[in-house]
């Protein structure tokens, strides 16, 4: 098994250099703190998104195991009401093609979006939030949409998501075993870095007929060795 040592220091610019790189962000307000791999955003933004933005670039990292994001988002003044906020949030969701509408809700209390409802696929929930996450006045979004149970049987489903990972880790595809029951997946093995591990995990999220995956991958490829304290 190949180790890597990385000290939170060298983890720390690492993951500015991965904020100052994304469009998305490069935000100087974001502050950036590791303690023994656990990477923790502070600061302020003006949106949402940016925010969002912020926490998937640190994952990105090789080498960040958990990410705390405290970055607050601060609405400029005049956003407008939560009504007008409301009817944004409602308008976006028409407007994008990839996300049921009228299979959606929303309940808006100072700038706090919450979005419920039953959609067919989990790139649907995710497409629902993303695409109100950048809108002036959304300080935060709860995401409680659900994924519908599809009747599908177990070893067919099992098979298909077994094919899946083999396009994606065909190196690593045999020692990851696949469970799935009712429409959960349970996913056990090792993987070579976190960045597989949750590529992997999304692809059994993505595949037709699953509506929740148990994550229970490990990451074998790195020891972690943290700064020595002064």
């Amino acid at each position: 098994m190949t180790t890597t040592m990385i000290s939170d220091g060298d983890l720390r610019s690492k993951v500015l250099a991965e904020l100052r790189w994304d469009p998305r962000v490069q935000d100087r307000h974001i502050g950036v703190h590791v303690d023994d791999g656990a990477v923790t955003l502070t600061g302020a933004v003006y949106a949402y998104g940016t925010r969002l933005a912020a926490q998937e670039a640190a994952h990105r990292v090789e080498g960040v195991r958990d990410v705390a994001n405290d970055i607050k988002v601060d609405v400029q003044p005049g956003r407008g009401t939560d009504t007008e906020l409301a009817q944004a949030v409602r308008r976006m969701l028409e407007w994008d093609e990839r996300v049921p509408d009228t299979r959606i809700t929303s309940t808006v209390s100072n700038g706090w979006v919450t979005l419920d409802g039953t959609v067919d696929t989990w790139s649907e929930r995710e497409d629902a939030e993303h695409v109100i996450a950048n809108l002036s006045g959304v300080q935060s979004v709860t995401n409680n949409i659900c994924i519908a149970k599809h009747p599908a049987k177990s070893d067919d489903l099992r098979h298909v998501i077994e094919a899946v990972l083999t396009r994606r880790a065909e190196r690593h595809a045999k020692r990851i075993n696949v469970e799935v029951s009712d429409g959960v997946v349970t996913l056990s093995g090792p993987v070579d870095s976190l960045a597989e591990r949750r590529a992997l995990v999304a692809s059994a999220r993505l595949t037709p007929g699953v509506h929740a995956v148990n994550d229970r991958l490990s990451v074998e490829s790195y020891v972690w060795v943290a700064t020595p304290a002064s």
